[in-house]
């Protein structure tokens, strides 16, 4: 950066100075506003934000605390931008990463604001050697997954589910084929019809395609149940009211296709969207049906409000079909995976250990946090049924998040070549480049390793 650059950018965006706990002292700052820091009490404790005095009474910059490298968090820069008002900044001090740090400076800045008004966000001026691209994207796909998920079922039920990605691929320059309604019975997809007949909003398969046909082919499946009832098998009121984000996979898959199309990874992507709404009516599906599955599998239904795994059943089943490199699916699927894990950290399951280290690796120090579990193949006797070939409900109540797993993997023909993504999709509480709502989980992981198998 010249220093005719430099000193535009000081006329036009305030400073935040990045400080380390215990890092006061060898801060860039004047002797002024060295005292008045240590008047605060300020020495960059995580996720405070400290406003400088000027001489005319306005506010000179900020400084803000990262924390100790020990224990420091990835996107603790977000916690800035979630504090400052609208204006323009940008970063000074201890950056140790400036594309991590504008990353999580702009998703600290998120705001839904679909229904009421707020506060811009804070814009920033990128700091020196940061990815522009890079972070642009990112913060795209993240954003895709937030809106969607922050949007309620009345305004965002199956057909609105398919007219955004519609919109998406025409931006992205992807084909799209759409199976809908009783169609799908036909096309060979009778699990995906059951589960969303009873819907005003017919059931349906997006099909989305990009990339190359002589590229290694990736596919990717996410969960689009707009909203869940829990079928007649229905939820009580407090299971019920965060439901609208019961198609939190498909958001995030739409994301995480978004951030590989404007990298121009080298594959050929493929996108499935079972989409349906899990409703009640004189011909919803009913305990103890049995349901014929495309694989040829049949499928005893032991509880209506386990139909996130039946629609992705006949997805995977789909996906496997013209034997892909890697089927990655994404699914808000069990209440069991938050009760062991807690909100922000998803369970990830692969038949391959070496895949699932990578995963973990490349997602924690992106603010992306995955935890691999087992496919532990004694719990599939609890998947038993008498009258058909498995059942979709897990006897006993243990271990749902691994049953649930167990139940897809017999859906996949190469199971360390599938990924399973347990994802919640919200965030009950601001944190550090989250705010509180609907969230992005996975797409970050996910997007580092097929960066750095198929860029």
């Amino acid at each position: 950066m010249s220093k005719e650059e430099v000193l535009m950018t000081d006329l036009t965006a305030r400073a935040v100075t990045l400080v380390a706990q215990g890092g006061l002292a060898s801060a860039e700052l004047s002797e002024s506003h060295r005292h008045w820091a240590e008047a605060n009490g300020f020495n960059g404790q995580s996720g405070r934000l400290l406003a400088l005095p000027a001489d005319d009474g306005d506010v000179a910059g900020y400084l803000f605390g990262i924390g100790a490298e020990a224990d420091r968090q990835p996107l603790i820069v977000g916690a800035a931008a979630a504090q400052l008002a609208p204006g323009r900044y940008r970063l000074a001090g201890q950056i140790d990463d400036p594309t991590l740090a504008a990353l999580a400076f702009r998703l600290g800045g998120y705001r839904f604001t679909r229904y009421r008004k707020l506060d811009d966000a804070p814009e920033l001026e990128l700091p020196e050697n940061a990815d522009a691209a890079e972070v642009d994207r990112l913060v795209e796909a993240a954003f895709i997954a937030r809106d969607l998920i922050n949007t309620p079922a009345n305004d965002l039920g199956p057909d609105a589910l398919e007219e955004y990605a519609r919109a998406q691929a025409a931006r992205d320059d992807m084909q799209v084929r759409v199976t809908r309604g009783d169609d799908l019975v036909g096309a060979g997809f009778p699990m995906i019809h059951a589960v969303g007949r009873a819907a005003g909003q017919a059931p349906r398969l997006i099909d989305l395609t990009w990339g190359s046909e002589d590229a290694p082919k990736v596919t990717l499946v996410g969960k689009g149940v707009t909203f869940d009832t829990g079928g007649l098998d229905i939820k009580p009121a407090a299971g019920m009211v965060l439901m609208k984000k019961d198609m939190g996979g498909a958001a995030n898959v739409l994301g995480l296709a978004h951030a590989i199309v404007r990298a121009k990874l080298n594959v050929r992507l493929r996108v499935l969207l079972p989409v349906v709404e899990n409703a009640i009516s004189a011909n919803a599906f009913r305990p103890s049906d049995i349901l014929m599955s495309r694989k040829g599998i049949t499928v005893e239904i032991g509880n209506t409000d386990a139909e996130g795994r039946l629609i992705l059943a006949d997805a995977l089943a789909l996906a496997c079909e013209e034997d892909p490199a890697l089927v990655i699916d994404m699914a808000t699927l069990t209440g069991a995976a938050r009760a062991a894990l807690g909100p922000d950290l998803p369970p990830l399951y692969t038949g391959d250990d070496t895949l699932a280290a990578a995963l973990m690796a490349a997602g924690t120090p992106h603010g992306d946090p995955l935890w691999h579990m087992p496919l532990w193949t004694p719990y599939e006797a609890m998947l038993a049924s008498k009258v058909a070939d498995i059942n979709n409900a897990g006897a006993g109540g243990f271990a749902g998040s691994v049953t649930a797993a167990l139940f897809l993997r017999r859906f996949v023909e190469k199971p360390e070549n599938w990924v399973h993504l347990d994802i919640y999709g919200w965030s009950p509480d601001a944190k550090p480049g989250r705010s509180a709502g609907g969230t992005d989980q996975g797409i970050r992981a996910v997007y580092q390793v097929l960066k750095q198998r198929y860029a």
